[in-house]
């Protein structure tokens, strides 16, 4: 496989690697205010070399509901992006935003790579 081809990304995902799927759904008509809180933070995370995949989703059939999915070398990793001042700004913004706070499964990455 090309070292940038299709792919490739792969490698860096390791077996037991640590990953989250994450879902915030916006409090009804908060949907564009939590969307332009949240978007910032696609290249931030991916910014931030200890995160090794970040995606945002959202719904196509109900805006406002989105998916995280986040993957880190570990726990430890994970954590610490929990602690950057931007991750600990958005939390403070759910409040107001959110319907319920954040639902998180906490993952384990299986199969070869």
């Amino acid at each position: 496989m090309a070292q940038d081809g299709p792919g490739s990304g792969y490698s860096r995902v390791q077996q037991g690697t640590y990953s989250v799927v994450a879902e915030v759904r916006a409090k009804p008509g908060k949907e564009a205010e939590l969307r332009a809180a949240t978007l910032p933070l696609v290249a931030l995370v991916r910014s931030d070399p200890k995160n090794l995949v970040y995606f945002l989703q959202e719904n196509r059939d109900s805006p406002g509901h989105f998916i995280f999915y986040e993957i880190f070398a570990d726990r430890i990793d994970f954590e610490a992006h929990n602690t950057m001042p931007y991750v600990r700004d958005w939390f403070a913004k759910l409040p107001e935003l959110a319907d319920g706070g954040v639902k998180i499964m906490r993952m384990e990455i299986l199969g070869p790579r």
